[in-house]
């Protein structure tokens, strides 16, 4: 019976992490699928599953295109004036726009993976250095981003630069750790 058991846990170990990432994965393709068939109104794209979602994909490569473009980029340069100076449109515009450069832009931010000392005798904390002189007074400090674990949320932490010590590692293996809560192997 303890042989069965140990089997059992050993499959469960295998089968559990797997079936559950398609799953995820299943449900956020149908959403994704559900949500870009809504804008492409054809039928054709209802039936097939997957076909909205390739060609939103091929819509939005298209746009990136165009808007790549020289003669569009006073286009762009203008709609973002008038979102930037719009009130709270611009704070969510920003915003957004910030986070999105972060991962995927030419100024991203997590990339130099460290470990924050919070207090004299520890504890650490693992993040990502998005500003090396943050002065907002006469304190010189460096602003760190650090993820929560199994979430898709993190704090701002300001601290002494004394503090803050690079990681050799890659900065995709730092956030695997982070957001496996320290269980990951890297």
């Amino acid at each position: 019976m303890k042989a069965l058991i140990t089997y059992f846990l050993r499959g469960l170990l295998i089968i559990f992490p797997l079936g559950a990432t398609i799953f995820v994965t299943g449900i956020i393709l149908d959403w994704l699928n559900t949500l870009s068939s809504q804008w492409i109104p054809i039928d054709l794209v209802q039936n097939i599953p997957g076909l909205s979602l390739l060609i939103s994909f091929f819509i939005v490569v298209l746009i990136g295109l165009i808007f790549s473009i020289a003669f569009t980029k006073p286009i762009v340069q203008f709609i973002e004036k008038i979102l930037t100076k719009t009130p709270l449109v611009s704070i969510i515009y920003q915003s957004l726009k910030d986070l999105t450069e972060a991962f995927v832009g030419e100024k991203k931010k997590f990339n130099r993976p460290v470990l924050v000392q919070l207090s004299e005798d520890g504890p650490y904390r693992i993040g990502f250095i998005t500003q090396e002189n943050f002065s907002p007074n006469e304190h010189k400090l460096t602003a760190v981003y650090c993820p929560h674990s199994y979430n898709f949320s993190g704090n701002l932490f300001l601290v002494e630069p004394s503090r803050v010590h690079p990681l050799a590692m890659d900065p995709a293996q730092a956030m695997r750790l982070i957001v496996s809560g320290g269980v990951s192997q890297s």
